[in-house]
């Protein structure tokens, strides 16, 4: 067959990157197209996401594509981090600058928002793990704070259906995404009327919620004439991008209970798949969570700091005219003494240090731990750390399904850091399958090659991924 090409744009907290898939009937290769800083924004007191900038930049990559592959394009999907949000009103004009999630406007948000309806009754409603920067909180301090601004709103975009609309004029809520909102009934798939009710939020904003694969019309003529663009579909892929990364996990076991997921970038998240969502006390008292995957699976699993811990000490040596390189902080840490020093990754210093380095050292400080000095001691207590997390993670998705989960499959950027998947394997011991890096762009694009009926099934699509990829395997050893 001639060969098609489809586009990804995916955006994380630290990067995007347009993505093109080209398509030949049986395997993917994939090229990137275009690569664009991202991140917070101060502005005043507050911390926002610069979604204009990252538009012009999705714009600049797609007309990049249009030059260099024409008319063989075939569709375009976007999928971005979860949880925030763009507001419109009824003529589609955005109301003010996106928050991003790390702004501290929610701190304490939770026991305003218990009071107003008990985390036990949040939890049976929506499934999803407690954390002050879903999207309900964030309502509830816009609710609070900017009444003015909710109150003009017509419609509530996540990010990445936001940039959808942006593409093509659709008002919709794709089903990964809005899943992480604290605001979706898990049972019922759909927004959770009662619960918005309760807590006074507008259930009119929320639009229609569509599957991934939705086909969501055309580009806009005025896109198409911006950058090149001939006519080309808008597919909603998962737009999570840890669905997407789940969707292109190299698994041979789909259907099975006996695997688990971690995606590992500037979260972590660890996880399994399952037909249903699990809503079980001891689900609640993990504070694990119930996020929508495809083909009507869920992806029961825990949110962990991931590796913002060492992107923010790698800025923090920079700025000290330190080392600036990934592959040689890893590669110092490797040589850095064993098991010295571990921190509590979830504790809220770490969330948003000024100095990460620093914060690591308070902390070790105050649990009377040795205290990292060096570059390589202070990367490899974050590694150490990270992986400690993840085993009692681990044990606790083993106990809630009842099921041993013989492998994990490490994907996303994480999977480079051979250090960290040889101590997620010794951590968890399960043997760590890693790779690929580029799973959230393969799930975004097999997606979209499914919905024009090149592909049947997930079972397929990750076929696809194992056949397009190089693996590598870690056993586990002393932890």
């Amino acid at each position: 067959m001639k060969e098609q090409i489809y586009l990804g744009v995916d955006l994380g907290a630290e990067s995007g990157r347009v993505m093109a898939g080209a398509w030949d009937g049986r395997k993917l290769r994939i090229e990137e197209l275009h690569r664009f800083s991202n991140g917070p924004v101060n502005l005043g007191e507050s911390l926002r996401w610069d979604v204009l900038r990252l538009w012009t930049e999705i714009q600049n990559g797609l007309a990049l594509a249009a030059q260099r592959f024409g008319d063989s394009i075939v569709s375009v999907g976007v999928d971005t981090w979860g949880v925030d949000f763009a507001l419109l009103t009824r003529n589609g004009e955005m109301l003010g600058q996106a928050w991003h999630y790390r702004d501290a406007r929610t701190s304490g948000i939770f026991r305003e928002a218990f009071a107003r309806v008990p985390r036990r009754e949040i939890f049976a409603r929506t499934g999803l793990q407690f954390m002050e920067i879903n999207t309900l909180y964030q309502l509830l301090v816009l609710q609070r704070d900017q009444p003015d601004l909710l109150a003009a709103a017509d419609c509530l975009l996540m990010m990445p259906d936001f940039f959808h609309w942006c593409l093509c004029g659709a008002r919709v809520a794709e089903f990964t995404n809005a899943s992480t909102t604290q605001c979706l009934d898990p049972v019922t798939r759909d927004w959770s009327g009662e619960l918005l009710e309760r807590f006074g939020l507008p259930r009119g904003i929320f639009p229609k919620t569509v599957q991934p694969g939705a086909n969501l019309g055309w580009v806009r003529d005025s896109v198409c004439r911006k950058t090149g663009l001939g006519r080309v579909q808008v597919i909603a892929p998962p737009t999570h991008d840890t669905a997407s990364a789940v969707a292109g996990t190299p698994t041979s076991n789909t259907g099975r209970t006996d695997w688990a997921y971690l995606s590992s970038g500037t979260w972590s998240l660890m996880g399994v798949e399952s037909q249903n969502a699990l809503l079980s006390d001891r689900v609640l008292e993990l504070n694990l969570t119930n996020e929508g995957g495809i083909d009507g699976t869920y992806r029961v699993l825990k949110n962990i700091t991931g590796l913002w811990l060492v992107q923010r000490c790698k800025q923090a040596f920079a700025a000290r005219g330190g080392t600036s390189d990934y592959a040689e902080l890893t590669l110092l840490a490797e040589k850095a003494p064993k098991g010295r020093s571990r921190i509590e990754v979830e504790d809220a210093r770490f969330a948003n240090p000024s100095d990460m380095p620093a914060a690591i050292q308070q902390f070790c400080r105050e649990t009377k731990q040795p205290v990292p000095e060096s570059e390589g001691d202070l990367v490899r207590c974050a590694l150490e750390s990270l992986a400690a997390r993840y085993g009692v993670v681990f044990q606790g998705l083993e106990e809630v399904t009842g099921n041993r989960i013989e492998v994990i499959h490490l994907v996303g950027g994480g999977s480079r850091n051979h250090l960290l998947n040889q101590l997620t394997a010794d951590a968890c011991q399960r043997p760590v399958i890693a790779g690929p890096v580029e799973t959230t762009a393969l799930g975004n694009l097999l997606m979209q090659i499914r919905a024009h009926g090149e592909l049947k099934s997930l079972a397929e699509m990750r076929a696809i991924v194992r056949a397009s990829s190089e693996l590598r395997r870690f056993e586990p050893q002393g932890f």
